[in-house]
């Protein structure tokens, strides 16, 4: 029997945006324990730098 992966039996992770501040929030507390800085600080900073640019396609030569 095929196992199912974890983004599809985990209710908490079907909502893309639930899961993006959870994995903002979990990265957060991880990085305030080795940084000593706080949790909502580096939170805040995560949430400003983790918008998406839009995907482009390289043109030309990888050269």
């Amino acid at each position: 029997m095929k196992q199912k992966s974890l983004i599809d039996t985990n209710r908490h992770m079907r909502d893309p945006e639930k899961f993006r501040k959870a994995l903002i929030r979990s990265v957060a507390s991880s990085t305030a324990i080795e940084t000593g800085a706080t949790v909502a600080s580096i939170a805040r900073m995560l949430e400003e730098t983790a918008k998406p640019e839009p995907l482009t396609t390289p043109r030309g030569s990888a050269r």
